[in-house]
C-alpha cells in the first residue's frame, strides 16, 4: 500500500528548500507527497540574494488543505514555513479539524524578507497555536534559542536543555539541531521524548550551511513516520539522508549550495 503524507510549507523558487525539497525527500523515501503552499520565497540576485517573501491568502491555504484532506486519507503532516500570524491561524485551525497520527513541525520563525517586527508576532502565534499540536518539532539553533529563551547554545548539554524547555511548551518530541553552528567536528542533534535524551552525531560536511537541510530533515522524519517507524528510528533515517544529501550538494550561482536528496540512494 502506498504511504501518503501532507506537506504544508512555502515554495522556494531555486528548488533548494521549502516544499520542493520536501517533495524530493518524500519521493526518495518512497512516500507520496501531497502539498499545500503557504507562501512564495524567491531570492533577489540584485540584492545580495536576499529573500523576497509573499504570503498566500489564508483562504487559498484553507482551500488547498481541504482539497488534499478530502481527496486522500491523510494522518501524517509535515509543517514548514508559515510566516505570518494569519497563516498560522488558518493552519492551526485545519490541524485541529481532524485527528493526526503525527504532526512534524519545522518551526521556521521568520524569513529574512519579512519585516523584523513580524518576528515576535509570528513566534508567539506559532508557539501558542501550532507547537502544542506537534508530535515532533525540529528547531535549529536560532529557533531553539528563541523558543527556549536561552541566550546561547554552545554544547550538547545546552542542546539538551533547550530541548527540555521546548518540550514544556507542548510537543511530544523535540529534536534540536546543532548543525554547523555548534562548536566541534560533529553535527550533533539531540532528541528529547519527555524523559530521555538521545544524541545523533555525524562528522560535519564542511563548515558552511547548506540550503534545504532543515526542511529535508523534518520531511524525512515525517515520511518515515508515515511508513510506521518510531520517532527515534525516523530521526536516525532522516539524519542519514541529510548527511548524504549534504555530501551530494548542488552548487549554484548563489552564495550557498543546496542539498541533493538523490545522493542518499546513489
Amino acid at each position: 500500500m502506498t504511504q501518503l503524507s501532507l506537506i504544508i510549507a512555502g515554495s522556494e523558487a531555486t528548488g533548494g528548500a521549502g516544499i520542493q525539497a520536501d517533495l524530493r525527500t518524500y519521493q526518495q523515501l518512497g512516500v507520496y507527497g501531497v502539498g499545500t503552499i503557504t507562501c512564495i520565497v524567491s531570492f533577489d540576485p540584485e540584492n545580495d540574494w536576499a529573500h523576497r517573501f509573499v504570503p498566500v491568502d489564508p483562504q487559498v491555504i484553507a482551500d488547498q488543505i481541504e482539497a488534499a484532506t478530502r481527496t486522500h486519507d491523510l494522518d501524517v503532516v509535515k509543517v514548514g514555513m508559515l510566516g505570518t500570524p494569519a497563516t498560522i491561524a488558518v493552519v492551526a485551525e485545519a490541524l485541529r479539524a481532524q485527528p493526526w497520527r503525527h504532526v512534524v513541525l519545522d518551526p521556521v520563525l521568520i524569513c529574512k524578507g519579512q519585516e523584523a517586527g513580524a518576528a515576535l508576532d509570528t513566534d508567539l502565534a506559532l508557539r501558542e497555536q501550532v507547537l502544542p499540536l506537534a508530535t515532533v518539532v525540529t528547531p535549529n539553533m536560532f529557533e531553539a534559542r528563541t523558543l527556549s529563551g536561552m541566550d546561547r547554545i554552545e554544547s550538547v548539554e545546552d542542546l539538551a536543555e533547550a530541548a527540555r524547555r521546548i518540550h514544556a511548551l507542548g510537543p511530544q518530541y523535540v529534536l534540536v539541531k546543532g548543525g554547523v553552528e555548534l562548536p566541534g567536528d560533529d553535527a550533533v542533534d539531540v532528541l528529547f521524548d519527555g524523559e530521555e535524551i538521545t544524541v545523533f552525531s555525524e562528522p560535519k560536511v564542511g563548515q558552511e550551511r547548506v540550503s534545504g537541510a532543515g526542511c529535508s530533515l523534518a520531511a524525512a522524519v515525517a515520511a518515515e513516520l508515515a511508513k510506521g517507524a518510531t520517532v527515534p528510528d525516523a530521526v536516525a533515517t532522516a539524519k542519514a539522508l541529510v548527511t548524504a544529501s549534504i555530501h551530494g550538494r548542488v552548487s549554484a550561482n548563489t552564495p550557498f549550495a543546496s542539498v541533493w536528496q538523490g545522493a542518499y540512494s546513489a
